[in-house]
C-alpha cells in the first residue's frame, strides 16, 4: 500500500478562536473532508462538538456528522470515529459509544480504555468485539510506557496486533511540546513491527517533517488542525486541505505517493 494520509481537521480541544477555518459543525466537517479528499487524504479522523464547541461522544451528533461527510466525500473515503475522552468520559462510556454507533473505523487510546492491569479483561473483550464486527481499529500510543505495555499485552494475547493498526503520537498539547522527527524513533522501535500497519501524528509546526520521516520508515501520516496550524514554511495554514497538500508534496519529494481511499479500504478489509 502507498502512504496513507489521514486528516484530523478539528480534534477535541481547539475551537474557531484558534482558527476560523476549524470545522465544528457536521456540515463544516463534511465540506472540509471533501476538500481534503481532493487534496490527497484517504481517511477522515472525525470529532464531533456540542453547539458551544465542546468535545462530545454523543451518538446522534456522530451519526449526523458521519452522514454529512459521506454525502460530501462519496463512498470510498474512510471515516474514523474517535473514542477520545478529553477528560469528560470514562472508559466504559467510550466503549459503549462505539458499540452503539458501530462506525466503520475507530481510534482508541490504550491509556484511556485500559490504563492499568485492572482494565485488561474489558479491553480484551472490546477489541475482540471490534474484530468480530469488522470495525477497523487503531490503538493510540503516546510514549514508551504505552508502547511497552502494548507489546507485553500483544505478546500475552490480550489483543491480536496483526489485526489492528497503531498510531504513535509525538509532542503534546499541555505543556505545549512541539514534536521533532526523532521523537518517533523509540516508539517505532518498541512495537511498530507487531501491528498490521502504523501511523504517526505530531503536534506542532514540524508536523510535515515528522510524518515524512514516518513515511520513509514505512508508516503512514495523520495531519491537520487537531495537531498543527502551520505549513512547513511556518506560515499559518489557511485550511486543513492546505496541510494535506503540503504533505502530498513532501511525499512526492522523497519518492513516495499518497494512497487512495480504495487502497486503504482494501488494506483494512472495509466494504465500499
Amino acid at each position: 500500500m502507498s502512504t496513507v494520509i489521514a486528516v484530523a481537521p478539528n480534534g477535541g480541544r481547539r475551537t474557531t478562536k484558534d482558527h476560523p477555518a476549524l470545522p465544528v459543525t457536521a456540515e463544516q466537517t463534511a465540506r472540509t473532508a471533501a476538500a481534503c479528499r481532493e487534496a490527497g487524504a484517504a481517511m477522515l479522523h472525525i470529532h464531533v462538538r456540542q453547539p458551544d464547541q465542546r468535545h462530545s461522544l454523543d451518538i446522534e451528533l456522530y451519526r449526523e456528522a458521519i452522514a454529512a461527510a459521506r454525502r460530501e466525500v462519496g463512498p470510498d473515503m474512510v471515516i474514523q470515529a474517535t473514542t477520545e475522552s478529553v477528560g469528560l468520559y470514562k472508559a466504559a462510556e467510550q466503549m459503549a459509544m462505539v458499540r452503539e454507533l458501530k462506525p466503520e473505523a475507530i481510534s482508541m487510546a490504550l491509556r484511556e480504555l485500559a490504563p492499568d492491569e485492572a482494565g485488561k479483561a474489558a479491553f480484551a473483550d472490546f477489541v475482540g468485539w471490534l474484530q468480530r464486527e469488522r470495525i477497523a481499529s487503531q490503538i493510540i500510543l503516546y510514549d514508551t510506557a504505552d508502547t511497552a505495555r502494548a507489546r507485553a499485552w500483544a505478546q500475552e494475547g490480550v489483543f491480536d496486533a496483526r489485526a489492528m493498526s497503531v498510531i504513535f503520537v509525538t509532542g503534546k498539547y499541555a505543556p505545549p511540546t512541539p514534536a521533532a522527527p526523532a521523537d518517533l524513533l523509540p516508539l517505532h522501535a518498541d512495537c511498530a513491527d507487531l501491528f498490521r500497519d502504523w501511523m504517526l501524528c505530531s503536534f506542532g509546526p514540524r508536523e510535515t517533517g515528522c510524518v515524512t520521516l514516518a513515511a520513509l520508515l514505512g508508516g503512514h501520516c495523520r495531519v491537520g488542525f487537531e495537531n498543527n496550524l502551520a505549513l512547513p514554511d511556518g506560515a499559518r495554514a489557511p485550511d486543513n486541505a492546505a496541510i494535506v497538500s503540503a504533505t502530498v508534496g513532501a511525499l512526492h519529494a522523497v519518492g513516495l505517493k499518497p494512497a487512495t481511499p480504495g487502497e486503504l479500504r482494501r488494506a483494512w478489509g472495509l466494504q465500499g
